[in-house]
C-alpha cells in the first residue's frame, strides 16, 4: 500500500490516527510506550563521555575506537542521514517525524536533548557527536515494547546509573544500581531491530538471535560482542576484574570478526574431464560463527556473495556461474546488470532518476541478501522507505547452504591441473551506491569472508 494512502484512509479514521503514524515507531509498536523521549530532556541532562572517561579510562578508550562512538559521526552514517533521510523529508514532510526519529539510535542524547532537528552535522561538534555514549546506554531502564525496537528504551537522566554487577567500592560520582535487564538481548533490541513507516521489520538482529539456536543455550549479544576479558580496571577507584566486559562492539565494520564467519568448502563431482565434458562443483556454505543471520543489520546496504573461478594450467581464468534453484525472488540473489534505487532520485533532486547498477559486482554470483523494495516496487536502500520486503536468502544461524555451479570446460581448456577457487566476499556498502553518493572506499571496499580450493585434472 503506498503511503500516501495509507495516510488518506487514517484520516478517515480521525486526525488522532495520523499523529500517531507520524510518531516514528508508535503505532509500529505492540504497546503503547511510556513515554515519549523526543525532547524531552535538555543537552546539560546528560554528562558527556570524556567525562565519564575521566574515571572510566579503559572502557572510554575501547568504546572512543567503536563504531558506537561514531553512530552519528560515521562519514557513511552521515551522507546517509543528512543526504538521503534529510532531504527525502524535505521533499515529502510526512516523513518528517520518521526521520528525525533516525536519532534515536544514532545519537540518543540528541534525540532526547534537542530542540531542533536534525541536529548540526558532525562538523559543528555539538552534543549530537556523542552517538550511541556512555549514557546513552547506562541510563537505560527498560524497553517499553515488546518486542524491543525503534529506540524503544526508557531512560530518565541522574545521578544513577544503572550497570550488571554490586560495585566493589562506591562510586564518587555517582549512584550505581544493578538491573538484570542489561543481561538480555531485549536490551540490544532497543536499537537492533527496526520497523519502517510502513509497518515493515527492516532491522531484524535481536529478533534473528531470538528464533535461533543460540537464544535456547543461553548465548546472548553479549557474550559474543562485549566479551569478558581481564584483570580489567573499569574504573580507577575500583579493583580489576577478571570477568570485565569489554566495550569495542565487534561488528560488521570489524574484518576480524566477519573473517571466518562462514566455513566454505568445494568439491568436483568428478577428478578428470577432458575439454567439452561437463564438471559440477557443490559449495557447501555453514554459518558457525554468528547468533543471527549473515548479514545482519543494515541489510538493505550489505550484500555477501560467493564468486567461483577456475584456473587451467596456461593461467587463463574463466568464471563460474551458479546454478539456479527456481526459488521466487531468486533474480535478486544472483549478480546481474540491473539497474535499482531509482527513489534515491527524490532526495538527490534528480528527476526521472534512472538508478544506478543493482549488484555492483561480477554477473553470475549468487548474493546473500534480503531486498528491500520501495512503494512503488523497486529496489531501495532507503529503509525509512521500505514499503515490503523480498526474499530472504541470507545464511541463518548454524545454517547450511548448497549451491552448485556447472562447468562446461572450453575446448581450448589447457591441459594438467586446473585450480578452482570459491570465495565469500562482504560488502557494508554496495558500491555503485557508495561512488554515487561519494562514500569513501572503506565502507565499500571488499573483505574476504572465506576462501577454498580444489582441483581437477584436464586430460589432453
Amino acid at each position: 500500500m503506498r503511503k500516501k494512502n495509507y495516510l488518506k484512509i487514517l484520516m478517515l479514521a480521525g486526525p488522532l490516527s495520523v499523529i500517531l503514524l507520524l510518531l516514528p515507531g508508535f503505532v509500529l509498536r505492540m504497546k503503547a510506550p511510556e513515554e515519549n523521549l523526543k525532547s524531552r530532556y535538555s543537552y546539560r541532562d546528560f554528562e558527556s563521555a570524556k567525562k565519564c572517561g575521566s574515571c572510566h579510562q579503559g572502557i572510554y578508550e575501547q568504546w572512543s575506537q567503536a563504531l558506537m562512538s561514531q553512530a552519528y559521526t560515521h562519514h557513511w552514517d552521515e551522507i546517509e542521514y543528512f543526504d538521503l533521510a534529510v532531504k527525502h523529508s524535505e521533499a515529502d514532510p510526512a516523513l518528517k517525524e520518521v526521520v528525525d526519529g533516525c536519532n534515536g539510535c544514532h545519537t540518543p542524547v540528541a534525540f532526547m536533548g534537542a530542540r531542533e532537528f536534525p541536529p548540526p552535522r558532525p562538523s559543528a561538534n555539538s552534543m549530537a557527536n556523542e552517538s550511541v555514549s556512555c549514557e546513552a546506554c547506562h541510563l537505560v531502564q527498560s524497553a517499553q515494547t515488546d518486542p524491543p525496537f525503534n529506540f524503544s528504551y526508557l531512560i530518565r537522566p541522574g545521578m544513577t546509573k544503572f550497570a550488571v554487577r554490586e560495585p566493589a567500592v562506591e562510586s564518587p560520582a555517582h549512584k550505581i544500581v544493578t538491573n538484570d535487564f542489561y543481561k538480555t538481548t531485549e536490551f540490544c533490541g532497543n536499537c537492533h531491530n527496526e520497523k519502517s513507516p510502513f509497518d515493515v521489520w527492516v532491522k531484524t538482529t535481536q529478533i534473528e538471535w531470538k528464533e535461533g539456536p543460540y537464544a535456547r543455550e543461553g548465548v546472548h549479544c553479549q557474550d559474543c560482542h562485549m566479551p569478558r576479558g581481564g584483570p580489567f580496571l573499569n574504573a580507577l577507584m575500583t579493583k580489576p576484574y577478571n570477568d570485565a566486559r569489554i566495550h569495542l562492539f565487534h561488528g560488521g565494520h570489524d574484518p576480524g570478526k566477519v573473517r571466518g564467519t562462514i566455513e566454505l568448502r568445494i568439491n568436483p563431482d568428478i577428478r578428470e574431464a577432458e575439454p567439452g565434458e561437463t564438471v559440477v562443483f557443490t559449495v557447501v556454505l555453514f554459518n558457525q560463527k554468528t547468533g543471527h543471520k549473515f548479514p545482519t543489520g543494515s541489510v538493505e546496504d550489505r550484500i555477501a556473495w560467493l564468486q567461483v573461478e577456475a584456473t587451467d594450467a596456461k593461467g587463463k581464468v574463466y568464471h563460474l556461474d551458479v546454478d539456479k534453484k527456481g526459488f521466487e525472488g531468486e533474480e535478486y540473489t544472483i549478480s546481474g546488470d540491473y539497474l535499482a534505487y531509482q527513489d534515491m532520485g527524490v532526495p538527490l533532486g534528480i528527476p526521472d532518476f534512472r538508478g544506478v547498477q543493482r549488484d555492483g559486482i561480477p554477473a553470475g554470483n549468487r548474493i546473500f541478501r534480503m531486498p528491500f523494495f520501495d512503494p512503488e516496487g523497486r529496489m531501495t536502500i532507503m529503509q525509512w522507505n521500505t514499503a515490503s520486503l523480498g526474499v530472504d536468502y541470507r545464511i541463518g544461524p548454524r545454517e547450511t547452504k548448497v549451491e552448485t555451479f556447472t562447468f562446461r570446460l572450453p575446448y581450448e581448456t589447457a591441459s594438467g591441473e586446473m585450480k578452482v577457487r570459491a570465495a565469500l566476499n562482504y560488502q557494508l556498502l554496495v558500491k555503485p551506491v557508495a561512488d554515487l553518493l561519494k562514500v569513501p572506499d572503506d565502507e565499500s571496499e571488499i573483505k574476504l569472508v572465506n576462501e577454498h580450493f580444489t582441483t581437477i585434472n584436464v586430460l589432453p
